[in-house]
């Protein structure tokens, strides 16, 4: 379950017609959309923490790939 809190998010008046066109190309609500990209940049940051401890191969075969 997700934890809900209240969150204003203002857009900027230029990207906020990409960002609605993205979701909906996506079938998702802006809300959901907006979810999606934050999940992936957060994922990929914590990948490139990871990637900066610099194990390399001490991870290779594990099962995990980034």
């Amino acid at each position: 379950m997700a934890c809900r809190f209240p969150m204003t998010l203002r857009v900027p008046d230029e990207i906020a017609p990409a960002i609605k066109q993205a979701a909906n190309q996506a079938g998702l609500s802006v809300n959901a959309y907006i979810v999606r990209v934050a999940r992936r940049a957060a994922t990929l940051d914590a990948g490139h923490q990871l990637a900066s401890l610099g194990l390399g191969q001490d991870l290779a075969g594990e099962g995990d790939a980034l």
